[in-house]
């Protein structure tokens, strides 16, 4: 009989190949170093949000935005947000060895509403605009879909 250990990420089992057990070591060092990274994007992301913000804060006209300036203070502050999905996909993935599709839906939601967000429509064709349409379409109905097993699995229970 073998027993199952948490061990923080990719699961190992006693009397695992050693090789194997090796490897889903190195693996799950990969993915902490992955996740030092990401916190230092985050922070490098947190630090453009400001200088983006100062930035067309100080220049002529002083301390007046225009459109094209707040979508691209949006954008910035959105790919901040982005990347902390991306940590929680991380850190989800380190504590439960599951990819938490919902969640990795979820961020690639927020990933094409920024895209939507930052859109110049006037440089655009339509077949992209159609085409990101397609996308945000299907992800939403993917994260319903996902959200709906979920109710009925936790009524189940």
């Amino acid at each position: 009989m073998q027993v199952e250990k948490d061990y923080g990420g990719l699961s190992k089992t006693e009397g695992e190949d050693r090789l194997i057990g090796a490897l889903n070591t190195a693996i799950r060092g990969g993915v902490r170093a992955l996740a030092v990274l990401m916190v230092f994007v985050i922070l490098w992301g947190i630090g453009d949000v400001i200088w983006v913000s100062y930035r067309h804060l100080v220049e002529p006209p002083f301390m007046i935005l225009k459109i094209t300036d707040i979508l691209e203070i949006f954008g910035a502050f959105l790919v901040v947000l982005i990347a902390i999905e991306i940590y929680i996909n991380i850190t989800l993935y380190l504590r439960k060895d599951v990819i938490h599709v919902k969640l990795v839906v979820a961020t690639a939601l927020m990933a094409i509403a920024r895209k939507v967000i930052v859109f110049d429509f006037s440089e655009l064709g339509y077949e992209h605009v159609v085409a990101t349409g397609a996308v945000v379409l299907s992800l939403g109905i993917t994260y319903w879909l996902i959200s709906r097993r979920e109710q009925e699995v936790n009524k189940q229970e």
